[in-house]
């Protein structure tokens, strides 16, 4: 009986520890290993690879250039809308050359000088001559085109020679204009002048057989002659350089302050002139060197 008695009394005590033992914890689960990579199948397209690098060094800056685009073929809008011509070629080159990103715009030509001035853009390409009053109010380039003066007449006609050639004759000249000053300098007593409000009206002239000859700008009197109405003539003679009265050319305006930018955009244009750019560039456009 003690026996029995006792049996219970063990059961009993191995019940309660039981219940009062902590059930098990779960055991963390390691992550599952992966799967070992499988040849890629037949057909299957390649992956990707990484493009090359671009040859190109990225932009060191930005800048904006601006033009009156109305005189072609330097500068005038193209089908999209876009400024072109000669000197957007030429500040394309002066761009990438001095690792500049730049922007065209075009206005009217009263606001380039006081838009740059103002800050809305950075240089002005626009077939602007040099003169003391524009030097006064901004900084202005190295010269990268200059447009010798020259006479037109017509085909045929016995002066593609020497200027004196037309002492005696009618000369055509746009009246208060550097070349009306270098006529009157040359011929005021061997020839007889004619003054015109404008190139125009002095080419319209010519075309009339009113004049002999008409002296200007050489680009313009040879674009003139490339039109119907100017099939009549062509240019004759040599060219007139003379920077006293005919200035010195065209340049690019930039603001006073801007000294490096200046300086890097002379560097580019004396660079263009000297590797035969330039005139790759230029050959383009005219028959006849513009430097």
């Amino acid at each position: 009986m003690r026996l029995l008695s006792a049996l219970l009394a063990l059961l009993v005590l191995t019940g309660v520890a039981s219940a009062q033992q902590p059930p098990p914890q779960p055991q963390p689960q390691k992550p599952p290993a992966k799967p070992p990579a499988q040849a890629a199948k037949p057909g299957a397209a390649p992956a990707p690879k990484p493009g090359p690098k671009s040859p190109f060094t990225p932009a060191a800056f930005k800048i904006t250039i601006a033009t009156e685009a109305a005189f072609p073929p330097f500068n005038y809008l193209d089908r999209k809308g876009m400024p072109a011509g000669f000197e957007m070629e030429l500040a394309q080159e002066a761009c990438q050359r001095i690792k500049a990103e730049c922007e065209f715009v075009a206005l009217k030509w009263d606001a380039l000088i006081p838009g740059l001035i103002d800050k809305k853009f950075d240089i002005i390409m626009s077939s602007m001559e040099v003169t003391s009053e524009r030097r006064k109010r901004m900084g202005l380039s190295r010269r990268y085109y200059l447009s010798p003066g020259a006479f037109i007449a017509a085909k045929g006609a016995p002066f593609d020679g020497p200027p004196s050639l037309l002492r005696n004759k009618r000369i055509g000249i746009q009246r208060d204009s550097m070349h009306a000053d270098w006529a009157d300098k040359s011929f005021r007593r061997s020839a007889q002048l004619k003054r015109y409000d404008s190139i125009a009206e002095a080419l319209n002239a010519l075309a009339n057989d009113e004049v002999d000859a008409v002296f200007g700008d050489k680009a313009r009197l040879w674009l003139w002659s490339q039109k119907p109405e100017g099939k009549c003539c062509e240019l004759v003679g040599q060219d007139i350089k003379d920077t006293q009265t005919l200035g010195v050319g065209v340049a690019a305006g930039l603001r006073k302050e801007d000294v490096k930018l200046r300086e890097a955009l002379n560097k580019a244009f004396g660079e263009m002139m000297t590797d035969g750019t330039y005139k790759k560039i230029s050959e383009k456009y005219f028959p006849f060197a513009l430097n």
